[in-house]
């Protein structure tokens, strides 16, 4: 009798490992953007040189500003394109993110739930756009999502919260003020820090750069790719 207990309860400790390891696999998911650009023939990086500035006059000059500028720096230099001062640079990249306040979702594990409007990744289809917006809120308010549950059952019913944040990436010819190109990415996640999400955001921006002008991709980040820190890990929307 206690070598079958004992036998049972390493079966069960093992079961139960298995089921974390295998909670653990499911919470590596991607970090999914979807990324519209429109290029306006942005010239080849022959001694070009970029300056990365504020779009909006609120936070140039801030430090949190500089740490998210300094990813899309190392970006264009990459693509082989050389830092300059913003006064003589021949490029300048004007750069904004912004998370909203969130939506409350409500989700059912039981018999009856149905959400036919809502997809997790585009927001609400009641809407029709990707790229649904209404304003701009401001530096943490800049991308709203509308999110509509029409009905919902079962017993097992439990709220969360989801952002909706983005990026807007525009290049001028410094000398003229031409657009070159202009960008933007948006994700829905369960987190709203910037720090995690504004990362995340410039490399699926930077992903295939510049894309086919005029076209919408979803572009996903491998985890082992994603910028997270060990505070996020419980907000970063696996």
């Amino acid at each position: 009798m206690k070598i079958r207990t004992a036998s049972r309860l390493t079966s069960l400790r093992i079961a139960g490992l298995a089921l974390l390891v295998a909670g653990l696999a499911a919470c590596a998911t991607p970090f999914k953007a979807d990324v519209s650009r429109f290029d306006a023939q942005l010239p080849a990086p022959q001694g070009e040189t970029f300056a990365v500035v504020a779009d909006d006059p609120a936070l140039a000059g801030g430090l949190e500003f500089a740490l998210y500028a300094d990813h899309v720096e190392a970006a264009m230099e990459k693509l082989g394109y050389a830092q300059a001062a913003p006064d003589a640079a021949t490029l300048l990249v004007r750069f904004d993110y912004g998370v909203d306040d969130g939506r409350e979702r409500v989700r059912s594990t039981g018999y009856g739930y149905a959400d036919p409007f809502y997809s997790p990744w585009y927001g609400s289809r009641f809407y029709g756009s990707a790229f649904y917006r209404s304003r701009f809120y401001g530096h943490h308010g800049l991308w709203s999502y509308g999110f509509y549950d029409p009905w919902f059952g079962g017993s097992d019913v439990r709220s969360y919260t989801v952002y909706t944040s983005g990026i807007d990436l525009k290049i001028d010819r410094a000398a003229t003020g031409e657009r070159l190109f202009e960008g933007k990415a948006q994700a829905v996640s369960t987190s709203n820090r910037l720090q995690y999400l504004v990362p995340n955001l410039v490399d699926a921006m930077f992903t295939g750069f510049p894309g086919n002008s005029g076209e919408t991709v979803r572009i996903s980040i491998k985890p082992e790719d994603q910028k997270v820190k060990k505070s996020d890990k419980d907000r970063s929307g696996y």
